[in-house]
């Protein structure tokens, strides 16, 4: 007897939200204006946020909820024009996470970080970064729709189509805003500083100077708790970790062990029993965090090597699929949402951001950093192969893990690694060739992180029915746009947290023979410094004669530590510490380190290596305990003033989560005993079939959405435990725009009080007495108790519909 076997299921056909024959109002000016104004926005807090904390959140959810709302009040809203909304904006935060990982290195390795380097470099990265990406889509975004599931851009289209549908999640989101700029309206120290910033207690036990050296602190800003938020109270934890290691564990033990010595121990200048815990941190603790950082960082890139060789032979493979696809198919009219922008403009494009680069780099090099042009051919080049290589790579990674947890430091670490070694071999070992190195890492990490945020756009815009080339030009404008904002804010907080110390004991040296690891560079440029006296952080010394000082950078020095100084001609010796904004306490910048230690360990192999082997040590040990490392590692570099208030934000989350579980366990027990009633009062012969004996026991009753939201008070669109949308992470989204605003707010006003010192002028803002009857660090802690309390009340608040 014949058999006919049966024929294979059909794969459902793909439906986008808005049909490929429908047109409705997308790329249009008012879309690109407010894109482009959030972007701006998005991009300066996300350089601001992460060189303090190390750390960046996704702002494509944010930027979409208030895009809803604006839009929706501007009248006839679009949910394609929303998209290109929150793709131009987005584009901000992505490049703004390449540049503050990788840019900062500059400084790290002696080098000024000026504003056209950072806008060009952050340019090119970023139109690499779309470009690269585009030929990918196809196969990515459309062909593999069911396996690479882009989780962020994926919630964000279901944000946008619930906003379609009538659902309005923002005034959680203004509501954090407006409760944290009003906060750091009178708790930043460079606004009102109504109460300390940063409430601190150093530690001196007793007669026997118990946890001397050691020092509890906690940075109490609104972004902090909002970043702590969102990343959980696991992340959240062990980052403290690391903070609570260095902070009340390693520095108390070096003061322990060091206190007695009469002379500096290296790369120490002054003695350790004359140092502060900030000054322990700086000279001892930095440099082994770095060795942490990097050797977390390389250990994280050998566990996602078979993750990214896997991503990368998949692309290639499934390309050459799709182009044999192709070669047999017929050619018609091109669909709505399948028109990518041409292939002239991709390739041609491509081509001359390369030669362009070259050219940047050749005519204007680094200061101080000039190499020749077959170095900066090299390089161009270099940036070209790595750049297709982890474009690919990211694109396709973030799909399956999502961009928060793309290896994008991984990434870098490689090229960063891979360029040095061929450096090495070439001999191109000097000062200059490290900066050079940085900006091929520079440019291929800021691609990577734009081309998993454009993949995860265009994500977005498959399921809403969006025009693909419209969304690439929305990236492609969004990086313009966000490059002007992003080198200012980097610029401007390097100058803003700037300070100049007085040596304790200055240090004699012969500017005409300068001992090995120490640059002269030229005469002090300014008129005008205020110093901070040594023996009283308070006292400023005023100095108006400033360019009587010679700059002198130490690098890999054996008798200084790294960073920049100022030698007195007159007197022939070091008398000023000039401490650059931009690695201090308040913006550590630790994936810059990192950066700068990797190229410093392989080119100039001139590092405090007993301190940096010893974070390497950390990292084996955390890691044979089953602990991912480079959490940790990040936690022992960064101020524990930064992971303390961070970990506050992660507690509340581990409250709400408390008491959301607890909820829900009672509506599981409300639902089994209605299920129970239900069965009771049922007429004998009735057919019961939702319930069974396992169900009721579980309470796992199916109720509809009327009933479910009658019972809980919750509405299912928002419900408490979707991390994307819930009420809690929009508040804690507005806490962190408004950290992130009110604290540039500072800077820029910190600014214009330093231009008008270095002009004469003696304007400062009015600014409360620090004998005000509030400025106690009691109070702070109250205060920030009080916001924390805020976020713990609206992120259990149900959203209003």
């Amino acid at each position: 007897m014949a058999t006919t076997s049966a024929p294979p299921p059909q794969t459902p056909v793909f439906r986008p939200f808005v049909p490929a024959n429908e047109t409705r109002p997308e790329l249009t000016i008012r879309a690109v204006l407010i894109g482009a104004l959030f972007g701006i926005l998005f991009g300066a807090v996300t350089v601001y946020v992460g060189l303090k904390a190390g750390l960046t959140v996704a702002a494509s959810i944010p930027i979409s909820v208030l895009s809803i709302s604006i839009l929706r009040v501007l009248g006839k809203a679009s949910i394609l024009e929303n998209n290109i909304v929150q793709t131009t904006g987005n584009a901000g935060q992505s490049i703004a996470s390449g540049v503050i990982f990788t840019l900062p290195a500059l400084i790290f390795l002696g080098f000024d970080l000026e504003y056209a380097r950072i806008f060009a470099l952050a340019l090119f990265g970023g139109w690499i970064g779309v470009l690269f990406m585009i030929p990918l889509r196809r196969q990515l975004i459309v062909e593999e729709h069911g396996t690479l599931l882009y989780p962020e851009g994926t919630a964000c289209a279901d944000v946008l189509i619930a906003g379609e549908r009538g659902g309005s999640f923002a005034s959680r989101i203004f509501l954090g805003m407006g409760l944290g700029s009003l906060y750091t309206l009178f708790q930043n120290e460079n606004l009102f500083g109504l109460w300390p910033s940063t409430p601190s207690k150093d530690f001196d036990i007793g007669p026997q100077h118990l946890l001397r050296g050691g020092s509890i602190r906690a940075d109490a800003t609104p972004e902090y708790l909002g970043v702590g938020y969102i990343i959980g109270p696991r992340i959240s934890g062990i980052m403290l970790a690391g903070g609570v290691f260095s902070w009340l564990v390693l520095m108390p033990a070096i003061y322990f062990f060091g206190s007695h010595l009469t002379h500096p121990l290296y790369p120490g200048t002054v003695p350790i029993s004359a140092m502060s815990p900030s000054d322990l941190w700086r000279t001892y603790v930095r440099p082994m965090g770095a060795g942490a950082v990097a050797a977390a960082g390389c250990l994280t890139l050998l566990r996602t090597m078979p993750t990214i060789f896997g991503a990368l032979t998949g692309s290639f493979r499934a390309k050459k699929n799709t182009a044999s696809t192709a070669a047999g198919s017929t050619i018609g009219e091109v669909p709505r949402t399948s028109r990518d922008l041409p292939n002239s403009f991709v390739y041609g494009g491509s081509a001359l951001l390369v030669v362009l680069l070259w050219a940047f780099l050749e005519f204007k090099p680094v200061p101080g950093a000039q190499v020749g042009a077959l170095a900066n051919l090299a390089a161009s080049l270099l940036v070209l192969v790595f750049g297709f290589l982890f474009v690919t790579v990211s694109s396709r990674i973030v799909g399956i893990v999502g961009s928060s947890a793309s290896p994008v430091s991984g990434m870098t670490i490689a090229t960063l690694m891979a360029t040095a070694a061929i450096f090495l071999v070439e001999g191109w070992t000097a000062p200059a060739f490290g900066a050079l190195a940085i900006t091929i890492g520079g440019i291929v990490c800021i691609a990577a992180a734009n081309s998993g945020d454009t993949a995860q756009d265009l994500k977005t815009g498959y399921i809403i029915g969006a025009t693909p080339w419209k969304t690439q030009l929305a990236v492609m404008i969004g990086v313009v746009v966000s490059t002007f904002v992003i080198g200012l804010t980097l610029s401007g907080m390097n100058k803003a947290l700037e300070s100049f110390r007085a040596m304790p004991t200055p240090i004699a040296l012969n500017a005409a023979a300068l001992p090995e690891g120490l640059q002269d560079r030229g005469v002090f440029p300014r008129p005008h410094l205020s110093i901070t006296d040594p023996s009283d952080s308070v006292k400023k010394i005023e100095i108006n004669n400033a360019t009587g000082y010679e700059l002198i950078n130490a690098i890999g020095s054996p008798t200084l530590e790294d960073g920049k100084y100022l030698l007195n001609r007159a007197t022939g010796r070091i008398e000023i510490q000039w401490v650059q904004g931009i690695g201090s306490e308040k913006a550590a910048a630790p994936q810059g380190r990192l950066m700068a230690t990797v190229i410093n360990g392989i080119l100039s192999r001139k590092l405090p290596w007993s301190l940096v082997l010893l974070g390497v040590a950390l990292v084996l040990a955390v890691e044979l305990m089953g602990v991912r490392s480079l959490t940790l590692a990040v936690g022992a570099y960064l101020s524990i003033a930064t992971t303390l208030a961070i970990f506050c934000g992660g507690l509340i989350r581990w409250m709400v989560d408390a008491a959301v579980a607890k909820a829900r366990e009672r509506d599981r027990a409300i639902r089994a005993e209605l299920a129970a009633e239900a069965l009771a009062a049922a007429p004998p012969g009735a057919v019961v079939a939702i319930l069974s004996e396992d169900e009721l026991l579980r309470g796992d009753v199916r109720l509809t959405d009327t009933e479910q939201a009658d019972l809980t008070n919750n509405d299912p669109l928002t419900d408490l435990d979707n991390e994307e949308i819930s009420p809690g992470s929009l508040f804690a989204s507005g806490l962190i725009a408004a950290g992130g605003i009110m604290g540039l707010t500072g800077v820029v006003v910190k600014l214009i009080e330093s231009v008008g010192e270095d002009r004469g002028s003696n304007w400062a803002l009015p600014r409360f007495s620090e004998h005000n009857p509030l400025h106690h660090d009691p109070v702070a802690v109250l205060m920030f108790a009080l916001l924390a309390f805020s976020l713990y009340y609206f992120a259990r608040k149900p959203l209003d519909q």
